[in-house]
Order: structure tokens, then sequence, then C-alpha cells
């Protein structure tokens, strides 16, 4: 499984740098339709009338399939010229929400999250304008660019930013920000320590500082805390909560940002 989210993280930041501009392929419906309304695991013909005439709808299109028995042989047909009827900005909301959708929430559907991280990956740049994460977007670019010059450091940042936006993975993406974050005190110390095993080297480096007492303090009991809650929450829980993850990005990236800062002084 670990070798699955390498190759989704490579895809989700390959297709970060280098967006692709196509609209969604005829065969990528195609093949979402096909998870998604699965004879066994998908959705049901209720479930699909239910969903897609609340879009049709809000976005005043005319569906092919808007009532059951469904014209179309099989209920996968029928969620494909349903979702073809859409523009590629609201299809990619609505394979999107689809694979959050109440039938999949407590499932081990492992078809449907691939499928998501694929949208994603592939098709990131027809995601909604108002869609995009809480994140304070001002924090969030400062610190990629501090860490250009930390290339590692900045590949798991910047899977990161795009896992939140799309709300996937959330224990994989803290598990991201904890790397990259352990990734960039490698760089700066020359060394090959885990985060854990940074702590006295780093409170020697925030001390060269030359700041206050009181803030080496803070920012060193700040660490600590961050080490332990990862330890306790990432490695051994998958149950995240949402606002806590918001939080723990903003402080990965502020201790991040005055890292470098210091580095470079």
């Amino acid at each position: 499984m670990k070798e699955v989210f390498k190759e989704l993280d490579k895809l989700v930041l390959e297709t970060y740098m280098i967006k692709n501009l196509n609209d969604i392929s005829i065969q990528f419906l195609n093949h979402a339709s096909d998870i998604l309304a699965d004879t066994e695991k998908g959705l049901s013909g209720n479930d699909i009338v239910k969903a897609l005439n609340i879009y049709a709808v809000e976005y005043r299109v005319n569906i092919p399939h808007a009532y059951l028995p469904f014209k179309a042989s099989n209920k996968r047909t029928a969620l494909f010229e349903n979702i073809k009827a859409f523009t590629p900005s609201i299809q990619f909301k609505i394979i999107r929400e689809l694979c959050e959708h109440k039938k999949f929430a407590n499932t081990d559907n492992q078809d449907v999250k691939v499928l998501k991280v694929k949208l994603i990956s592939q098709f990131s740049h027809l995601a909604p304008k108002d869609e995009f994460s809480k994140l304070d977007e001002t924090l969030i670019e400062e610190t990629r660019h501090w860490l250009y010059e930390y290339p590692k450091a900045l590949e798991l940042y910047i899977t990161a930013i795009n896992k939140y936006t799309h709300k996937i993975f959330t224990r994989n993406l803290l598990d991201d920000l904890r790397l990259s974050l352990e990734l960039l005190l490698k760089l700066i110390f020359k060394n090959d320590k885990s985060l854990e095993n940074q702590l006295s080297t780093l409170g020697q480096f925030v001390n060269s500082a030359n700041g206050s007492i009181q803030f080496s303090n803070m920012f060193m009991k700040l660490i600590d805390y961050y080490t332990k809650y990862q330890n306790t929450y990432i490695k051994h829980d998958d149950a995240v909560n949402e606002h806590e993850t918001e939080f723990v990005f903003e402080l990965t990236s502020s201790f991040m940002r005055y890292i470098i800062r210091l580095n470079t002084r």
C-alpha cells in the first residue's frame, strides 16, 4: 500500500508542476462511472437519480436519466451519460463528491479512493475556483517560496497542499508535513536524525539567533508538542479532525519559514 501512495504522491506533484489543460476524457468519465456505479460495491440506481437530479437543478442541465427505470442498459451507462451532460468543471465536482458519498463513507473501497486521487492528479485545474482550501494562502505561498532551496522538503510540502485542498488522505497528508519538516532539518543540519532526535540541535540553533529566552523556550515547547501530537494521532490513529489539520498545516509552515530565515542570516 505504501508503494501505491508513493506513486499517487508522484502523480499529484507532477500535475501540480505541469497542469494538464485538457477536459476530462470520455475514457476517464467511463472509468469513473464503472467504479462509482459498480454492481456490488457502487451507488444504487436510486442514489444516482437523487444525486444527479440535484446537480441538474442547481446547474440547469437536462440529464438523460432523471428517473427510474433507466432507459440505459445499466446504471453505469446511465451515470456516465448523466455526468457527460455537464461542463468539465462540474463533471470534476460531481465525480469528486460522489467519491465522498455516504455509501462509501464507512467502507474501505480502494477503487473509489484511487479514483479520487487520479481525478485530482489529472484534472485539479478544473476544480471550481471557490472551492480552494481554507488555509492562510499568504503563509502557504511564502513557505513554498522559502522552500525552493530545499527541493526534497518542497516536494512533500506541495503534495500536502494538494491533498489538503482536495480533502484526501488526511493521515497521509500530516505524515507529509512531518516528513517535509524533518527533511528540512536534515538538510540544514547536515545529518540524518529523525525529527524527535533533532530537538537538542534545533534548540541550540534557535538560541544562536540571540532572541529572548522566553521565545526560545516557547518555540522548543511547540516543536516538542508537535512531535508528540504527530506520534499519537498520525502514526496510530486515522481519525484526525479537519480543523486540527488546518492548524497543524499552518504551524508546520510557520516552523519552516522561521527556521529557513534563521539559516539564511
